[in-house]
């Protein structure tokens, strides 16, 4: 029988059956995550032994505290299993993509501390912006399935977490000093407060400033981080808090069509002059501003400063019973600024809902003229939530039952400021001298509030039996969201015509489900296991799919109308593995199947700053991944990681050209993009004593650009190189340690797209990879 037949019968037939037991849960448990600090004792650090009945990878400090300190969440993980991630430069600090098993970054839940990330509209993620390294203790990646008592709606294709480092137990304060290539520089300073309060309570403050250069084109960017944490432990439980705040602006990076790609060479960039500049302003003279072509890189930006708070209350209300309660708060402003044109006869006119509205500009007395601007494309968001836990014990049996609420509160505009004689901003944070319509409010391309209202119930229950060989566990969750979605009248019209961006709507649509899971791991040896899980995933539509730039609302007798309401994406996910937990080797590995309906295909053009939602209906995803880990043997050791994955789009699609024709694009039987079929990841570390030296291999095969497949992105390989010697101590001086890092040795090329498309005429746009760079840190404690 083929395996699809074969898989998916046992998939429902499992679900079918959790959907009447509503009290059932899952494995996840309330743990702490503990670092030794035994550094090379724990190996690379890429594989740690497991017992749960889901497909899950981890990265701890040892592996991380060897990498280069300004690198991002998404690089951490790089090596383990079934994820896909990249970067825009070497440093990470501009940001990258990342897939998982296919799924792309906004299908997949992230937390930091236990507090969702993901955009609350959209669902992107921004590793650059979340913790420095040096406080990140730990992070995991649970493939395909997610966690029943996690906090997220748009979690599909599984989830990921990040935990940072607790306060120091003795008093301390480390220095780090970093510089390296494309004038890399970074100062980090961390203080530990050490033990107080008789013993009970621990706090540490960080702060970090990073700047680079872009490695291709003029421009950089500049980071300021601040990382605090609170531990106070009492005999009843204990509280951890922390806060997490990050500032940064910096240039983008151009991202060219494979056609540019191919006429204008690797390092091929925005202008950096702004010619032909502003025109003289000349009354009664129609004059038509372009701007350089490709835009000039003062005129784009990315200015963005966020705040993640978070308080763990664990109380112990009893010896087998434990509450959790986990507040939290996530503030984010900024987003993309961008060189744009502004007709001085295209603002928005209320009454007649088209832009033929006039204001001069330039101050030459008409109103004749187009000018060059700076358009934007900013976010502003609240997000207070909280989580609360009940966990009862029974004997060798665990119960959890909760819930989590979270209202976000997200705006999104699109302002215009003048450009200076030079070309560049006003104000690149577009919170002054913005332009003004003629009847005195802002000029807006879109002007929406969306807010977001998620509630989710979840139980979990796992059950031991024959000594704890043998373990079930089983989960519901029953999210719920209601996005109130308000489109103010804005500028955002494309000609003189009426559209909805020119109307004041509300939409309102509230999206629900019941996602059961199921697992059961077993050990055939003490140091051999089987384990199985099955679970539903859930993603409620995004918030962008109801503004006009969609295509799913129309005018129609001067009302705006929704004439397409997207469906929410779900996927089942069955793992079936084995693991092998020796005293020297660990392996893990798992076969997987994904069935998916209504999947989403995601496009975002980092160019006219617009998001699109496309509907790729079914899709079937299957394959194996394994891992491979060795404690050290006379200073070596190793992981290996290998992933197939084929990922199979089951209908052909509607669509509706550039043109506005509708046709059927033959997409079945295709792959679906940004799906390697292959990838291998090598790790090899030599830790004698006082130095190291570690080199990571990772090799990612071919994928697809497009729906339809006909762009491919090619494989490619890249090598990077670490090493270390930790000097004795001198005087005060403690710990001091020398640090390299040389990222793409060989010089490796290859690009990656901004996102998927339809089809190669729908602009595929890519980031290149980085060529090597290298990077050498200090660091010491006092």
């Amino acid at each position: 029988m083929h395996k699809k037949a074969l898989m998916r019968p046992l998939t429902l037939a499992v679900l079918a059956a959790l959907a009447s037991q509503a009290a059932f849960a899952e494995e996840t448990q309330l743990q702490t995550v503990t670092i030794t600090g035994a550094g090379d004792k724990l190996g690379v650090g890429l594989l740690q032994q497991q017992d749960g009945a889901r497909a899950r990878s981890d990265v701890n400090k040892a592996a991380l505290e060897k990498q280069s300190p300004t690198s991002n969440i998404y690089q951490g993980i790089n090596m383990l299993p079934g994820v896909n991630a990249s970067s825009q430069d070497n440093s990470g600090m501009f940001g990258g993509a990342l897939t998982i098993r296919g799924f792309n970054s906004d299908q997949i839940g992230v937390t930091i501390n236990g507090v969702p990330v993901n955009d609350s509209g959209s669902y992107a993620v921004y590793p650059q912006e979340f913790v420095d390294l040096e406080n990140l203790c730990q992070g995991s990646v649970t493939q395909g399935s997610s966690d029943t008592d996690a906090p997220h709606m748009g979690a599909s294709g599984g989830n990921m977490s990040f935990v940072t480092c607790d306060p120091e137990k003795e008093r301390r304060v480390r220095f780090a000093q970093s510089l390296g290539s494309n004038r890399l520089q970074r100062t980090y300073v961390r203080g530990d407060t050490g033990l107080f309060a008789d013993n009970k309570a621990r706090a540490f403050v960080s702060y970090s400033h990073s700047e680079v250069d872009k490695w291709k084109g003029a421009g950089g960017m500049k980071r300021d981080h601040v990382d605090t944490g609170l531990r106070y432990d009492f005999s009843g439980g204990y509280i951890n808090a922390s806060v997490l705040y990050n500032r940064q602006i910096g240039n983008s990076f151009g991202t060219p069509t494979l056609q540019q790609l191919q006429q204008t060479g690797y390092n091929y960039d925005y202008s950096t002059s702004f010619v032909p500049g502003h025109l003289p302003p000349q009354f009664g003279t129609t004059q038509k501003e372009t701007g350089p072509n490709p835009s000039y890189y003062q005129l784009q930006q990315n200015p963005f400063e966020n705040v993640i708070a978070k308080v763990d209350a664990v109380l112990k209300l009893s010896a087998d019973t434990r509450l959790k309660i986990q507040p939290y708060f996530w503030y984010g402003y900024g987003g993309s600024i961008s060189q744009q044109t502004q007709a001085e006869n295209g603002f928005l006119n209320a009454a007649t809902h088209t832009n033929t509205a006039a204001k001069d500009l330039n101050g030459d007395g008409d109103t004749l003229d187009t000018i060059v601007v700076n358009g934007s494309s900013i976010t502003r968001t609240r997000r207070p939530g909280i989580t609360l836990t009940m966990e009862q014990s029974w004997g060798n049996h665990l119960l959890q039952a909760g819930v989590w609420y979270e209202r976000a509160q997200h705006i999104q505009t699109g302002q215009e400021t003048p450009t200076n004689a030079d070309g560049s901003p006003t104000d690149p944070w577009m919170q002054s001298n913005l332009i003004t319509r003629p009847d005195g409010r802002l000029y807006q391309y879109r002007d929406w509030d969306t807010v977001s209202t998620a509630t989710q119930l979840f139980a979990i229950g796992t059950f031991n039996f024959l000594d704890d060989r043998l373990s079930f566990n089983a989960g519901l969750r029953t999210p719920q969201i209601k996005r109130d979605f308000t489109n103010h009248a804005n500028d955002g019209c494309s000609g003189k015509t009426a559209c909805p961006a020119a109307y004041d709507y509300t939409i309102s649509r509230t999206y629900r489900e019941t996602l059961p899971s199921f697992g059961v791991r077993y050990f055939l040896t003490p140091k051999q296991q089987m384990f199985f899980n099955v679970t539903k995933n859930y993603r409620a539509v995004p918030n962008y799919a109801y503004s006009s730039s969609n295509g799913n609302v129309q005018v129609i007798n001067g009302q705006v109308v929704l004439t397409n309401d997207v469906t929410p994406e779900t996927s089942v996910n069955t793992d079936l593995g084995y693991r092998w937990q020796g005293d020297l080797l660990t392996f893990s590995g798992s076969l997987f199947n994904v069935d998916f309906s209504n999947r989403q295909a995601n496009s975002y053009d980092p160019v006219t700053l617009k998001s699109v939602n496309i509907n790729a209906g079914g899709v079937h995803t299957w394959g194996g991944e394994f891992e491979l880990g060795t404690v050290p043997v006379k200073g070596w050791s190793a992981y290996a990681s290998f992933t197939s994955n084929h990922s199979e789009i089951e209908n052909n699609l509607n669509w509706k050209d550039s043109s506005g024709n509708n046709t059927v694009l033959q997409t079945q039987g295709n792959d679906f993009p940004l799906t390697p079929r292959w990838m291998a990841a090598l790790s090899l570390q030599y830790a004698p004593g006082a130095w190291y030296v570690r080199t990571d291999v990772k090799h990612t095969g071919k994928q697809f650009a497009t729906l339809v497949n006909d762009e491919v992105v090619p494989e490619y390989t890249t090598v990077d190189l670490d090493a270390g010697y930790r000097f004795g101590n001198m005087g005060v001086l403690k710990n001091p340690t020398l640090k390299l890092n040389l990222s793409n040795m060989f010089n490796t090329s290859y690009r990656i797209p901004t996102s998927s498309k339809v089809n190669a005429a729908d602009t595929v746009r890519y980031n290149l990879g980085a060529p090597r760079s290298a990077s050498v840190t200090m660091q010491v404690d006092f």
